[in-house]
């Protein structure tokens, strides 16, 4: 009686592993054949180092990454005064690479850079866990680079590296070096200088587009990192590792090339060849809410001598013409109203009509404006969302005067 084994053999079909293919052997090809490094102990064990120094001359796109100007502007904007006083070898530029985004943690940092101003270049340090197991001297190794210094540079690094890091020690049984660093992250910075031109503020498409810097096609886009990391850790292959170190060396050189540049930015606006006039709109509305009047209103000139969008440049004439009415600088005001009134601006003819009432006493013109204002808010034009409670506001300014004019007959 044929068994079940038989019956298959005689279909052809393989019982057991005997016939199958033996699996490829693991390719072992480390890091240290892919990137020259070196290995650094720590009481925790070793972790390895990849390191690069960078000539105080040296550019990153068009922009060096010395701190040259004044950190007072700067430092002011992100509420941390502190920084105005910190010697540029007091900073350290830190960004990870990690094996997922949420940040959780079963999430790991398994490299992370940093650059430091040491001896009058830039050094570039990248900690690598080869395996899993190295993360306490990883971790070991990056507290005794941070440890010399007094303030933390990153890219939206509140939000994710910090914590990550700051996790990471904590599961350790580790004190975490970074909260005693003052924080900088700079994409609440960028989001607020390029918001209005850039379509996205992620480092990468700021470091193209503003600092004019290009990356090779050795880099791996950070979408595809985590999966980069598992499979070299299943297959003992780090040749696509050099991808990942290339990405994360650039993000620091863009991010203390992008620190510099907007350190200087924010010092020197009117002294920058900024050729964006919507950049300097950005840069004269932040100069305003920190109460610089009279800097945001040159800043505001220049960028309407630049040229900009008509969305912007209606904006920025409103803004600089209620500059002007805070400093009583009526004629100036007047102006500009009157120029927005002509590009169909409702709010030039409310301010128009305000300065004639209340200012000039001349309730006659303020009418004038009022009316011209309605015809407006009543056109094709104007967006129907709006209408409703604008048209109430003018009719009512418009009843008040009618009576004030009829009074006075």
């Amino acid at each position: 009686m044929q068994t079940l084994s038989d019956r298959l053999k005689a279909l052809g079909v393989k019982v057991g592993a005997q016939d199958l293919p033996r699996p490829l052997p693991k390719t072992a090809i480390t890091i240290e054949q892919v990137i020259p490094g070196r290995t650094h102990s720590t009481t925790f064990g070793e972790t390895y180092l990849v390191e690069a120094v960078y000539p105080a001359e040296y550019r990153h796109g068009n922009a060096g990454l010395n701190i040259t100007a004044s950190l007072r502007m700067i430092s002011e904007w992100g509420r941390a005064n502190h920084l105005a006083d910190c010697d540029p070898g007091g900073f350290l530029f830190l960004d990870t690479e990690t094996t997922g985004l949420s940040g959780g943690t079963g999430t790991y940092a398994f490299l992370v850079g940093i650059g430091r101003f040491v001896d009058g270049g830039f050094q570039l340090v990248q900690f690598l866990m080869r395996d899993p197991t190295e993360e306490a001297a990883l971790l070991a190794a990056l507290t005794e680079y941070v440890h010399p210094c007094q303030a933390l540079v990153t890219y939206n690094g509140k939000a994710f590296d910090a914590p990550l890091l700051n996790t990471r020690y904590t599961l350790q049984g580790f004190s975490s070096p970074l909260p005693g660093l003052a924080h900088f992250d700079l994409l609440p910075l960028a989001r607020r200088l390029w918001r209005d031109r850039l379509p996205s503020r992620t480092l990468g498409y700021i470091e193209a587009n503003v600092l004019g810097a290009a990356r090779t096609q050795e880099e791996v886009p950070g979408w595809m990192i985590p999966q980069v990391y598992f499979d070299y850790l299943r297959s003992g292959d780090a040749r696509p590792l050099s991808g990942v170190l290339y990405h994360n060396a650039m993000d620091i050189l863009a991010l203390a090339a992008l620190f510099s540049h907007t350190v200087s930015l924010l010092a020197n606006p009117l002294e920058l060849d900024i050729p964006d006039g919507v950049d300097l709109a950005a840069i004269a509305r932040l100069f305003e809410d920190l109460g610089y009047l009279d800097s945001a209103v040159q800043i505001y000139l220049q960028g309407l001598e630049k040229g900009l969008p008509e969305e912007f440049f209606w904006d920025t004439v409103q803004r600089l013409a209620l500059l002007y009415r805070r400093r009583r600088e009526w004629q100036a005001a007047i102006d500009l109203w009157k120029k927005a009134a002509q590009g169909g601006r409702v709010e030039a003819h409310v301010e128009l009509a305000k300065y004639y009432e209340h200012e000039a006493r001349d309730p006659q013109e303020a009418l004038q404006w009022t009316q011209a204002g309605i015809r407006i808010v009543e056109g094709p034009r104007f967006p129907p969302y709006l209408r409703k409670q604008t048209l109430v506001d003018l009719e009512h300014r418009q009843t008040r005067l009618q009576k004030k004019l009829s009074q006075s007959q």
